[in-house]
């Protein structure tokens, strides 16, 4: 089960797990751009449109899911919006946007599959989250504290589920050509080609990697930072904005 899974990130995990046949139960709000997915693929393949936001309807949807595909043996926690806002134009509804999409979205997701994971004893809970969850960005503020959060959340659900039979992998990806990333002029460093992203993050999935954070290079730069004094980011992190 994918949410989000109508474009970018989300469509191109679709056709990379059918291309290793695996079945589809995907989850967005277009159903002609899941339908043509749906269409294009030769496993087994269902849809549902619902916002990640209503709790009932994503609980509905993954149902039905099961209904025609059967259990759900894997959610990939995909769907989520960015944003590129100076935190002085930044306005309360939208990022309460931001949060509700990409952590509570999430949380309903989560929900919608889990009781039936713990009782099987058997599934996998996955996170698209960012390397932006690791310290704050500029013109980002919504977006990094809601894939913080988002990441913290899951990482909780590992430490609770340890002994469940349910595992959990959190994907934290640098930058991807996606539609959220294309037309900026803001250099993007270690930028990477969707199919290559997709083909990664699936890798990490099928070895049950705990946390997956790539490329390499951008990961080890950013995990770095971690450790700066906060001036020294401070002052590194103005210079390189990301965002227009």
């Amino acid at each position: 089960m994918i949410t989000g899974a109508s474009s970018g990130i989300g469509r191109g995990l679709a056709l990379e797990i059918a291309s290793r046949g695996g079945n589809l139960a995907l989850l967005a709000r277009r159903a002609d751009l899941l339908e043509e997915i749906v269409k294009q693929v030769k496993v087994k393949a269902v849809f549902a449109t619902a916002d990640v936001r209503d709790a009932k309807a994503v609980r509905e949807a993954a149902e039905r899911f099961r209904q025609e595909l059967g259990p759900i043996d894997i959610l990939i926690a995909n769907a989520g919006i960015g944003t590129a806002n100076h935190i002085t134009e930044l306005t309360p509804e939208h990022a309460a946007k931001v949060v509700g999409i990409n952590v509570l979205g999430s949380v309903n997701s989560v929900a919608a599959v889990l009781p039936e994971m713990v009782e099987r004893r058997q599934g996998r809970l996955v996170a698209i989250s960012s390397l932006a969850a690791y310290r704050g960005l500029a013109k980002s503020a919504a977006y990094c504290a809601s894939k913080a959060a988002m990441t913290a959340y899951f990482e909780s659900l590992r430490i609770d589920l340890r002994q469940s039979g349910v595992g959990v992998t959190i994907i934290h990806p640098g930058f991807i050509k996606t539609a959220l990333t294309s037309g900026r002029e803001a250099k993007m460093p270690y930028l990477m080609e969707l199919d290559y992203a997709v083909k990664k993050i699936v890798n990490a999935i099928e070895k049950e990697k705990k946390i997956y954070a790539f490329p390499w290079q951008l990961a080890t730069i950013v995990r770095s930072s971690m450790l700066m004094p906060a001036a020294m980011y401070d002052w590194i992190a103005e210079r390189n904005s990301f965002r227009e």
